[in-house]
């Protein structure tokens, strides 16, 4: 991997050699024109404000849980309306096929039938739920609201790194970054156009309702499905429900009533239309699923499947966040779409097979390894960076459970400066789009979550492992 990347503001890392590029003429005239100080205490005013609101995430795995904040960078990412267009096509194609894809899944499986994917991808797998075979959601969504996460590695490379349909998080931070820089600089935003992200919410809260089901009322009643305070996204959960002016609910404030799902209220139990839950598929029903469970609600999956409410998104849809899935996504879109991909796969290796899994233990130190079920960041292996020790140690995981995994290349992802007290230096990001599904079509929210590597040279964006984010801008031309 070269010393000197895609750098979206200058156009390389190079010092001295790259020049603005066209996206960020507008913010470098207004940043030109700004006090080095201004611009320090501009930074530190943000980071009290994320202190202030309590926009922080729980870690877990440590000795306890702990509460940490995101780091908040004041340099936005900015994107051309055309470039926002060729990628808006590209998502909507992908979140379109995987729609299709879930459907046939837990229907006819034409896709296996045809030998385009192998049976054993979900046979084993534990995301694939029996439960769903047959069933059609109300209106025929399964990814209701979909992050795709997207990694640029030059002008006009843009890939997909991983699909996120389960519960895809982070909305909220996307929505406290746009709001936190308007109240910081309110002067840039009427030098430089940027599409509003703020409408983010009504549009959430409109989308939902137009999946509501058969039973519904003409004004479907929508809630928010949280684990409950010691969730490490529970700020999220909160925040959405308030925005779209929806019941946040915990599953001891539900129960099944005459064939409906309905929450406690001053006035007695009132039925729920869209329930848009932020509660693993594990523990959604415990007369289903884990009988263990104090999160989820006794028979909601049978007024589910009676057409009596609907969960957002739909049980089951796991699976498409799986990554040895996400290796076929270039068949899988074009199975259901008869186009080939706009936006690329990473090249992948999948270890269940001989000939790739020679290939990645043959070459180890070169590459990323990630567990096929793991997210956030954890249980992977990033070769270039990892010691000869943790290599040895990830070799045997590898050799003795090679289903488990799959491995890429080490990506030059494109870097965007971040703002230090010694001047701009450049960090690697990656890009999560939020994508709404609904009978009335597919809407995506112009921007996005920005992640960014904060560690200088660190590829790893994730909150949980050191990351930050900032403000995506989408040019208004």
């Amino acid at each position: 991997m070269s010393d000197h990347m895609f750098d979206e503001m200058y156009g390389t890392t190079e010092p001295g050699k790259g020049e603005i590029r066209g996206a960020y003429s507008g913010y470098c005239e207004w940043l030109d024109e700004q006090e080095p100080e201004y611009l320090r205490r501009k930074q530190r005013d943000a980071d009290r404000e994320f202190r202030r609101t309590g926009i922080t995430f729980n870690v877990y795995g440590e000795d306890d849980a702990e509460e940490r904040l995101i780091p908040f960078d004041t340099v936005p990412r900015i994107i051309t309306g055309s470039e926002w267009r060729r990628l808006s096509k590209g998502i909507e194609q992908r979140v379109r096929a995987l729609n299709a894809f879930m459907h046939d899944l837990y229907h006819r499986q034409e896709i296996i039938r045809s030998g385009r994917l192998p049976q054993r991808l979900f046979r084993d797998n534990v995301a694939w739920l029996p439960h769903m075979v047959g069933f059609t959601p109300p209106g025929g969504v399964y990814t209701h609201i979909v992050g795709i996460d997207l990694v640029r590695t030059g002008p006009d490379e843009f890939m997909v790194l991983e699909d996120n349909a389960r519960t895809p998080s982070g909305v909220s931070y996307m929505l406290e970054n746009r709001e936190t820089m308007m109240a910081m600089f309110p002067d840039l935003f009427t030098q430089v156009q940027v599409r509003p992200v703020a409408n983010y919410p009504r549009r959430l809260a409109k989308s939902l309702a137009a999946c509501a089901p058969p039973a519904a009322s003409d004004k479907p009643v929508v809630a928010v499905l949280t684990p409950g305070i010691y969730n490490s996204a529970y700020f999220e959960h909160a925040f959405l429900a308030d925005q779209m002016g929806a019941e946040l609910v915990e599953g001891s404030d539900l129960r099944v009533i005459d064939g409906r799902v309905a929450m406690r209220t001053t006035r007695g139990y009132e039925p729920i239309d869209v329930i848009y839950r932020r509660v693993d598929d594990d523990y959604l029903d415990p007369l289903t699923f884990n009988p263990n469970s104090v999160l989820g609600i006794p028979g909601i999956m049978d007024v589910y499947r009676a057409g009596g409410v609907t969960i957002a998104n739909a049980p089951g849809t796991g699976i498409s966040d799986d990554k040895a899935i996400y290796s076929f996504m270039s068949e899988i879109v074009e199975f259901y779409t008869g186009e080939k991909p706009l936006l690329p796969n990473v090249e992948t290796w999948r270890c269940a097979e001989a000939d790739s899994l020679k290939y990645v233990l043959d070459n180890l130190a070169e590459l990323v390894v990630k567990e096929v079920h793991g997210s956030g960041g954890y249980g992977m292996l990033i070769g270039p960076t990892s010691s000869k020790k943790e290599i040895s140690t990830f070799r045997r995981k590898l050799e003795a459970n090679p289903e488990n995994y799959i491995a890429q290349p080490t990506l030059s992802l494109s870097t965007v400066p971040i703002f230090q007290k010694s001047g701009l230096a450049p960090r690697h990001v990656d890009l999560r789009p939020y994508v709404l599904v609904s009978p009335d079509g597919v809407d995506i929210t112009p921007g996005g979550l920005t992640r960014v590597a904060m560690k200088k040279g660190s590829l790893v964006v994730n909150s949980s492992q050191g990351g930050g984010t900032k403000d995506t801008w989408v040019l208004d031309d």
